[in-house]
């Protein structure tokens, strides 16, 4: 309620869930080829970024999901939840 009696809308912050993938096929092939390709994909709002360092700076947390992975097929990873603190190198 408001001081005068008004009532306002309740205001809700939606943000978009930065995801972090380590992907192992990557980590595989690095393996028997001696290549370096970036094994981690940063997902966030539809756009793929491949790194090899990732650093977060803000809340995050690390998820398990075996029994609903992603439709990716990944069944662990990282959200991001403050999305302006991801550093790529």
């Amino acid at each position: 309620m408001g001081g005068l009696g008004h009532s306002f809308p309740e205001r809700i912050i939606i943000m978009a869930k930065t995801r972090i993938h380590v992907n192992q096929h990557v980590i595989r092939a690095n393996a028997k080829s001696g290549d370096r390709d970036p094994v981690f994909t940063v997902k966030c709002r539809g756009k793929n970024t491949y790194a090899n360092t990732v650093e977060i700076e803000g809340r995050c947390r690390l998820v398990y999901s075996p029994d609903k992975p992603l439709s990716c097929g990944a069944k662990v990873w990282i959200e991001v939840l403050d999305e302006d603190n991801i550093v790529l190198g």
